[in-house]
């Protein structure tokens, strides 16, 4: 009710709170114009509509131009990324079996995973010297004690397995409900033995095919393996006999360490799978992804796991990769989804690797789950 006052004047009456009312609103639409951007008219029509659109249909095709016309990142504000993003999420993904085949064609060309993914005795002959992915100056003599630690052939072939999911640990898949529809692809790839308890399982599920070690985790969380062991092996449980995999030949300093894992598995009789990443191989993957425009001191183990699987599966799936403190609505997210600890500044380039990740959905040629799944 307003104050009456004689005089006639309308203190704090109707018109004065309405008054007050239109200032406010415009202060906060100007503060998310200038935080956030232009609010996406798009995005706010496809929030009504009840089903998706087909991945081909004219709207959908418009709305990837909008992803793939943008050349760099640096070409539009994050939150207009954002917004066109979310815009393509009403249209269903659907495989480009051409464009997935000719991508796939062209990791062939320049990496193939199927041949050199792992450092096996086929690609590295006994007698002969490997030469380090960074430390290129450093050679390792391939002795028979190291000879017999790698498989005799590469374990996996292209186009192996039809429907794989690569997992990510961002903050992006935490609340997804994405557990069930993960644990259903044909593999599961993970990265650095992130938890999969059942608190996280929900969201992230169980299944693990395969599963990276940076060893980085094994000094910092196992003290290098020097003193007791069987935490170690007793964390690699949870991962229901996957493969292993580390970056032994990155420098020589991962050398040591990642061998300790090979005789720790050996030493508690474990019939789990060990493999050294092909250090060539990882060289070969950096220099495409250079080419790419993803630039970085070193790229992220996900994006590693990605560009095999793109190999060795007809179609692939990414959940959990996001590299922004916002997810696409603009909520802030943890970085990772069991903690908020930061990479290290510098290192790696992941908006660069999302950017292309976001590339390669809107042609077809894997699909980028940042959504709750159904």
């Amino acid at each position: 009710m307003g104050t009456y006052d004689p005089s006639g004047r309308d203190l704090l009456g109707n018109k004065s709170i309405c008054f007050m009312f239109i200032c406010v609103f415009g202060l906060v639409s100007l503060l998310q114009q200038i935080l956030y951007g232009k609010p996406n008219v798009k995005s706010r029509y496809f929030d009504l509509h009840d089903s998706p659109y087909e991945f081909n249909c004219t709207t959908c095709k418009k709305l990837r131009q909008d992803i793939t016309g943008v050349k760099v990142l640096s070409m539009v504000r994050t939150s207009e990324l954002f917004e066109r993003w979310k815009s393509l999420q009403m249209c269903r993904w659907e495989q480009n079996k051409v464009e997935a085949n000719a991508f796939r064609n062209l990791l062939s060309r320049c990496c193939n995973a199927p041949s050199f993914l792992f450092t096996t005795k086929k690609n590295t002959p006994s007698g002969t010297k490997l030469r380090y992915e960074v430390d290129t100056s450093s050679t390792l003599p391939i002795t028979s004690e190291i000879f017999k630690m790698f498989p005799d052939d590469m374990p996996y072939s292209r186009s192996q397995y039809r429907k794989c999911a690569v997992i990510g640990n961002g903050g992006i898949i935490k609340n997804s409900k994405c557990g069930k529809e993960i644990d259903s692809a044909d593999f599961v790839f993970r990265c650095n033995i992130p938890p999969i308890s059942e608190k996280y399982a929900v969201d992230v599920g169980y299944k693990t095919n395969m599963v990276t070690v940076n060893p980085s985790i094994i000094i910092d969380r196992f003290q290098k393996l020097e003193k007791w062991r069987k935490p170690f092996f007793k964390a690699l449980q949870t991962y229901n006999g996957s493969s292993v995999v580390l970056p032994a030949f990155y420098n020589t300093h991962n050398t040591e360490v990642s061998f300790r894992v090979k005789y720790t598995m050996d030493d508690f009789g474990s019939q789990r799978p060990v493999y050294f990443f092909n250090p060539q191989y990882l060289l070969s993957v950096q220099r495409f992804w250079a080419i790419q425009g993803v630039r970085a001191k070193r790229l992220t183990s996900g994006l590693m796991l990605a560009t095999a699987a793109m190999e060795l599966c007809e179609e692939v799936h990414l959940y959990g990769f996001w590299a922004f403190s916002m997810n696409p609505s603009g909520i802030f997210i943890m970085h990772h989804y069991y903690d908020n600890i930061k990479p290290r500044p510098g290192f790696h380039a992941m908006p660069s690797e999302i950017f292309s990740f976001l590339h390669l959905h809107s042609r077809g040629i894997l699909h980028v789950h940042t959504n709750h799944c159904r």
